[in-house]
């Protein structure tokens, strides 16, 4: 038997964002049959639970680039890697000296926020806005960034730029923190021209979450089957039994995946498990 995991965005999502009509009616019917099945994605489990709803998921899901292990039908984390004080505190101060406003998700008692102080470019102000408008219960304005580190753990660090200021912070955090961060630079697939860079605690991978899934829930003789299409999706793809790309993933995904299927906006992900489902059945 196999676990099979999935990326979100460009990979189980359309052009859209959103779970189309077939893959979800087609997800419901295997998933009903037995297919055991989740995602790992580097949205927080807020976001997941509105694209998924309504999919019989039994399995949580990873969140946050495995930052949480997450209870879909209720949010709650069974599963939180986030920085200690002082690395977090660092970090923030690093990020500050090259004059960079970032997106602080910190986890608190009373729960999760994601807190911004201010927008300085259009990249900024989309990523604010869309998560107004999705009515996402975490979003704090501050009027000071730094004092909010004091209310747990830091799990992710957005900046949302252009490509050459990110490129230099990215490699000062590289140089400062080496191993103690994941640290990513990707394209926001919706709005190409203002890349993100995300920052999490070393353990916050989805390869390490996917790994302590199956320990927790009995999967880890199965077959480890994942999907993906960007470079925060490397890692599970290299640990996976089969790691398998989307036609419109990076270059650097396709070479480490053990095969290649059809883009993401033509429901590539559902059309091999059904395939797969149909060939073991």
């Amino acid at each position: 038997m196999t676990l099979y995991v999935s990326d979100l965005d460009g990979t189980l999502l359309n052009r859209q964002g959103q779970l189309s009509d077939a893959t979800r009616k087609g997800l419901t019917e295997l998933l009903g049959q037995g297919l055991v099945f989740t995602v790992a994605s580097a949205r927080h489990v807020v976001s997941i639970r509105q694209l998924l709803v309504g999919l019989p998921l039994s399995l949580p899901v990873i969140s946050s680039n495995g930052a949480f292990i997450s209870d879909l039908a209720t949010g709650r984390h069974e599963l939180v890697h986030g920085m200690d004080g002082a690395l977090g505190e660092a970090l923030f101060a690093l990020v500050r000296r090259h004059g960079q406003l970032p997106f602080l998700s910190v986890h608190t008692p009373e729960g999760d926020r994601l807190c911004w102080q201010g927008v300085e470019n259009e990249g900024q102000q989309h990523f604010v806005n869309e998560r107004v408008q999705s009515g996402d219960p975490r979003l704090r304005q501050c009027l000071d960034l730094a004092r909010e580190l004091g209310g747990g753990p830091l799990m992710t660090l957005v900046v949302v730029g252009t490509h050459g200021p990110l490129k230099a912070l990215q490699e000062d955090i590289q140089t400062q923190f080496g191993e103690a961060v994941q640290c990513h630079l990707n394209e926001d697939l919706y709005r190409p021209d203002w890349p993100w860079l995300t920052v999490h605690d070393r353990r916050a991978t989805k390869d390490q979450a996917i790994h302590i899934l199956a320990q927790r829930y009995g999967l880890t003789e199965r077959e480890v089957v994942v999907f993906g299409d960007q470079v925060n999706d490397i890692t599970m793809l290299r640990a996976a039994h089969r790691g398998v790309a989307v036609a419109n993933a990076i270059d650097e995904v396709k070479a480490e995946a053990h095969a290649v299927i059809g883009h993401h906006d033509d429901d590539a992900v559902l059309t091999f498990l059904q395939q797969e489902w149909a060939a073991r059945r």
